[in-house]
Protein backbone atom coordinates (compact mmCIF):
# COMPACT_ATOMS: atom_id res chain seq x y z
CA UNK A 1 0.00 0.00 0.00
CA UNK A 2 1.37 3.58 -0.95
CA UNK A 3 1.94 6.48 1.07
CA UNK A 4 -0.80 8.50 1.60
CA UNK A 5 0.45 12.57 1.06
CA UNK A 6 -1.65 15.62 2.13
CA UNK A 7 -0.49 18.46 0.48
CA UNK A 8 -1.03 21.53 2.38
CA UNK A 9 -0.17 24.60 0.22
CA UNK A 10 -2.52 26.26 -1.36
CA UNK A 11 -3.30 26.15 -5.28
CA UNK A 12 -2.46 25.78 -7.80
CA UNK A 13 0.91 25.24 -6.65
CA UNK A 14 -1.09 22.15 -4.68
CA UNK A 15 -1.89 20.39 -7.91
CA UNK A 16 2.17 20.40 -9.15
CA UNK A 17 3.40 18.72 -5.69
CA UNK A 18 0.34 16.19 -6.70
CA UNK A 19 2.25 15.32 -9.68
CA UNK A 20 5.28 15.20 -8.09
CA UNK A 21 4.58 12.99 -4.87
CA UNK A 22 2.38 10.42 -7.35
CA UNK A 23 6.11 10.25 -9.51
CA UNK A 24 7.61 9.29 -6.18
CA UNK A 25 5.34 6.08 -6.00
CA UNK A 26 2.85 7.59 -3.01
CA UNK A 27 -0.73 9.26 -3.58
CA UNK A 28 -1.37 12.46 -2.95
CA UNK A 29 -4.31 13.82 -1.24
CA UNK A 30 -5.33 17.18 -2.04
CA UNK A 31 -5.73 19.33 1.82
CA UNK A 32 -5.04 23.32 1.25
CA UNK A 33 -5.31 25.24 3.99
CA UNK A 34 -4.52 28.19 2.32
CA UNK A 35 -6.20 30.20 -0.26
CA UNK A 36 -4.98 32.98 -2.65
CA UNK A 37 -6.36 36.07 -2.73
CA UNK A 38 -5.11 38.75 -4.97
CA UNK A 39 -5.02 42.25 -3.60
CA UNK A 40 -4.87 45.63 -5.15
CA UNK A 41 -1.06 46.59 -5.99
CA UNK A 42 -0.11 50.15 -7.06
CA UNK A 43 3.38 49.91 -8.06
CA UNK A 44 5.44 52.35 -9.34
CA UNK A 45 8.30 51.55 -11.43
CA UNK A 46 9.88 54.76 -12.07
CA UNK A 47 13.75 54.90 -11.06
CA UNK A 48 13.41 50.74 -10.16
CA UNK A 49 16.37 48.87 -11.10
CA UNK A 50 15.07 45.13 -10.05
CA UNK A 51 12.24 43.11 -8.99
CA UNK A 52 12.14 40.47 -6.06
CA UNK A 53 9.79 38.06 -5.87
CA UNK A 54 9.72 35.44 -3.16
CA UNK A 55 7.12 33.33 -4.50
CA UNK A 56 4.86 32.02 -7.78
CA UNK A 57 1.83 33.75 -6.15
CA UNK A 58 3.48 36.97 -5.73
CA UNK A 59 4.47 36.60 -9.77
CA UNK A 60 1.11 35.97 -10.92
CA UNK A 61 -0.47 38.96 -8.20
CA UNK A 62 1.85 41.59 -10.15
CA UNK A 63 -0.62 44.00 -12.25
CA UNK A 64 2.87 45.27 -13.56
CA UNK A 65 4.69 42.51 -15.55
CA UNK A 66 4.38 43.90 -19.24
CA UNK A 67 5.57 47.44 -18.07
CA UNK A 68 8.35 45.80 -16.00
CA UNK A 69 9.84 43.51 -19.00
CA UNK A 70 13.02 45.27 -19.18
CA UNK A 71 14.14 45.09 -15.43
CA UNK A 72 16.61 42.91 -13.26
CA UNK A 73 14.33 40.09 -11.62
CA UNK A 74 15.57 38.54 -8.80
CA UNK A 75 13.52 35.65 -7.31
CA UNK A 76 13.53 33.40 -4.47
CA UNK A 77 14.02 29.62 -6.23
CA UNK A 78 13.49 28.11 -9.17
CA UNK A 79 10.15 27.73 -9.19
CA UNK A 80 9.46 31.56 -8.95
CA UNK A 81 11.80 32.12 -11.78
CA UNK A 82 10.07 30.04 -14.12
CA UNK A 83 6.66 31.83 -12.64
CA UNK A 84 8.18 35.05 -13.68
CA UNK A 85 9.60 34.30 -17.32
CA UNK A 86 6.83 32.33 -17.80
CA UNK A 87 4.76 35.63 -16.92
CA UNK A 88 7.03 37.07 -20.04
CA UNK A 89 9.85 38.84 -17.21
CA UNK A 90 12.73 37.68 -19.17
CA UNK A 91 16.17 39.01 -17.09
CA UNK A 92 15.54 36.34 -14.26
CA UNK A 93 17.82 35.01 -11.94
CA UNK A 94 17.01 32.58 -9.19
CA UNK A 95 18.08 32.38 -5.66
CA UNK A 96 18.39 29.25 -5.42
CA UNK A 97 17.01 29.05 -1.64
CA UNK A 98 15.23 31.32 0.84
CA UNK A 99 14.97 35.07 1.60
CA UNK A 100 18.46 34.77 2.95
CA UNK A 101 19.67 33.31 -0.77
CA UNK A 102 17.74 36.22 -1.84
CA UNK A 103 19.14 39.11 -0.14
CA UNK A 104 22.77 37.49 -0.67
CA UNK A 105 21.73 37.08 -4.43
CA UNK A 106 20.61 41.01 -4.46
CA UNK A 107 23.73 41.98 -2.92
CA UNK A 108 25.76 40.41 -5.06
CA UNK A 109 24.44 41.18 -8.55
CA UNK A 110 22.73 44.71 -7.88
CA UNK A 111 24.37 48.13 -7.08
CA UNK A 112 22.76 50.65 -4.19
CA UNK A 113 23.28 53.61 -6.76
CA UNK A 114 21.44 52.49 -10.02
CA UNK A 115 17.86 52.62 -8.12
CA UNK A 116 15.55 51.19 -6.05
CA UNK A 117 14.69 47.53 -5.30
CA UNK A 118 10.54 46.70 -5.01
CA UNK A 119 9.89 43.81 -3.23
CA UNK A 120 6.90 42.35 -4.55
CA UNK A 121 5.22 40.44 -1.49
CA UNK A 122 2.48 38.82 0.38
CA UNK A 123 1.08 39.77 3.41
CA UNK A 124 3.33 37.47 5.47
CA UNK A 125 6.81 37.62 4.65
CA UNK A 126 9.19 35.83 6.14
CA UNK A 127 12.04 37.18 6.73
CA UNK A 128 13.25 40.88 6.69
CA UNK A 129 14.84 41.69 3.17
CA UNK A 130 13.94 44.97 3.17
CA UNK A 131 15.46 45.40 6.46
CA UNK A 132 18.68 43.33 5.32
CA UNK A 133 19.28 45.29 1.84
CA UNK A 134 18.70 48.67 3.09
CA UNK A 135 21.35 48.29 5.92
CA UNK A 136 23.76 47.95 3.32
CA UNK A 137 22.58 51.03 1.28
CA UNK A 138 19.48 49.73 -0.89
CA UNK A 139 15.77 51.29 -1.21
CA UNK A 140 13.68 48.65 -0.82
CA UNK A 141 9.93 49.23 -1.39
CA UNK A 142 8.05 46.17 -0.42
CA UNK A 143 4.31 46.10 -1.97
CA UNK A 144 1.80 43.31 -1.35
CA UNK A 145 0.40 41.61 -4.19
CA UNK A 146 -1.86 38.98 -1.87
CA UNK A 147 -2.78 37.62 1.10
CA UNK A 148 -2.89 34.20 1.74
CA UNK A 149 -6.24 33.77 3.52
CA UNK A 150 -6.23 30.34 6.25
CA UNK A 151 -8.68 27.60 5.88
CA UNK A 152 -11.48 28.15 9.06
CA UNK A 153 -12.15 24.25 8.95
CA UNK A 154 -10.11 21.44 7.80
CA UNK A 155 -10.39 20.27 4.02
CA UNK A 156 -13.20 16.88 4.26
CA UNK A 157 -9.82 15.03 2.95
CA UNK A 158 -7.95 15.26 6.21
CA UNK A 159 -10.75 12.64 6.96
CA UNK A 160 -9.15 9.98 5.36
CA UNK A 161 -6.42 7.97 6.38
CA UNK A 162 -3.28 10.03 6.31
CA UNK A 163 0.59 9.22 6.45
CA UNK A 164 2.36 11.98 5.25
CA UNK A 165 1.33 16.06 5.77
CA UNK A 166 3.26 18.30 3.64
CA UNK A 167 4.29 21.86 4.93
CA UNK A 168 5.49 24.51 2.69
CA UNK A 169 5.29 26.82 5.03
CA UNK A 170 4.76 28.18 8.59
CA UNK A 171 1.05 29.43 8.29
CA UNK A 172 0.41 26.12 6.77
CA UNK A 173 1.64 24.50 9.54
CA UNK A 174 0.13 26.98 12.41
CA UNK A 175 -3.28 26.63 10.49
CA UNK A 176 -3.23 22.38 10.67
CA UNK A 177 -2.50 23.18 14.55
CA UNK A 178 -4.94 25.62 15.17
CA UNK A 179 -7.79 23.50 14.15
CA UNK A 180 -6.73 20.94 16.09
CA UNK A 181 -4.30 18.83 14.70
CA UNK A 182 -5.82 15.67 14.71
CA UNK A 183 -4.18 12.28 14.09
CA UNK A 184 -0.66 14.33 14.32
CA UNK A 185 0.89 12.04 16.64
CA UNK A 186 0.34 8.86 14.15
CA UNK A 187 1.23 11.20 11.13
CA UNK A 188 4.92 12.44 9.50
CA UNK A 189 4.99 15.90 8.94
CA UNK A 190 6.80 16.86 5.94
CA UNK A 191 7.92 20.53 6.44
CA UNK A 192 10.38 22.56 3.87
CA UNK A 193 12.50 24.30 6.21
CA UNK A 194 13.87 24.06 9.85
CA UNK A 195 11.49 27.31 10.50
CA UNK A 196 8.38 25.37 9.18
CA UNK A 197 9.65 22.27 11.43
CA UNK A 198 9.35 24.61 14.19
CA UNK A 199 6.10 25.91 13.93
CA UNK A 200 4.69 22.41 13.10
CA UNK A 201 6.68 21.39 16.47
CA UNK A 202 4.22 23.21 18.53
CA UNK A 203 2.53 19.59 18.65
CA UNK A 204 3.56 16.08 18.51
CA UNK A 205 3.90 13.74 15.53
CA UNK A 206 5.13 10.81 14.41
CA UNK A 207 8.24 12.07 12.97
CA UNK A 208 9.12 15.97 12.29
CA UNK A 209 11.39 15.72 8.68
CA UNK A 210 12.85 19.30 7.95
CA UNK A 211 14.17 19.42 3.95
CA UNK A 212 18.02 19.70 3.70
CA UNK A 213 17.49 22.99 1.42
CA UNK A 214 14.30 25.05 0.76
CA UNK A 215 12.95 23.53 -2.26
CA UNK A 216 10.35 20.51 -2.86
CA UNK A 217 12.24 18.59 -4.48
CA UNK A 218 14.46 18.49 -1.27
CA UNK A 219 11.24 18.09 0.84
CA UNK A 220 9.92 15.55 -1.18
CA UNK A 221 13.41 13.19 -1.16
CA UNK A 222 13.59 13.89 2.77
CA UNK A 223 9.97 12.56 3.54
CA UNK A 224 8.91 10.18 1.16
CA UNK A 225 12.63 9.07 0.39
CA UNK A 226 13.30 7.19 3.60
CA UNK A 227 11.32 3.86 4.83
CA UNK A 228 8.04 5.07 6.49
CA UNK A 229 5.51 2.16 6.75
CA UNK A 230 2.03 3.36 5.64
CA UNK A 231 -0.60 3.66 8.99
CA UNK A 232 -3.44 3.79 6.90
CA UNK A 233 -4.20 6.39 9.92
CA UNK A 234 -7.42 8.81 10.27
CA UNK A 235 -6.51 12.39 10.63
Amino acid sequence: MSLRVAITRAMPEAEATAKRVLERGAQPVLAPLLTIVPCECDVSLEGAQALLFTSANSVRAFPSVQRAATLHVLAVGEATAGAARAAGLANVRSAGGDSEALVALAMAVLDPKRGKLIHIAGRDVAGDIAGRLGAVGFTVEQRTAYTAVAATTLPSTFAGPLDVVLFHSARAAETFIALGAPGSERLVAGCISPAVARAAGQVSWRRIVAAPAPHEEALLGATLGGEIPPTGASA
